[in-house]
């Protein structure tokens, strides 16, 4: 069975834990920024469940863009690694660490 990106993209963040994720991405027609870091998603946008368990990131959102930061983010002075990234882009990433 394939992992939803949103449990990848959290397990690459453990493997990676100096890195922050900002996804922009398109949920139920909506535009979210979801920030993960050390396993963990967080909406800056909208309410986000207390349990981890349920997914900020749903298996149908689309994803517009991927921001690599080092960690941890600090939105007065953030450190881009990389901007932009698609989601083939990001594949290659995921793989590199095997999630």
């Amino acid at each position: 069975m394939k992992r939803s990106i949103g449990i990848r993209l959290e397990q690459y963040t453990l493997k990676r834990p100096q890195e922050v994720l900002m996804v922009s991405a398109r949920v139920g027609g909506e535009e979210d920024c979801i920030t993960i870091f050390k396993g963990f998603s967080s909406s800056l946008m909208r309410p986000t469940a207390f349990d981890p368990d349920v997914p900020v990131l749903p298996e149908e959102a689309e994803i517009l863009s991927v921001d690599r930061l080092q960690g941890p983010y600090n939105p007065s002075n953030p450190q881009m690694i990389q901007a932009g990234l698609t989601l083939e882009n990001l594949e290659r990433l995921l793989s590199e660490v095997g999630v």
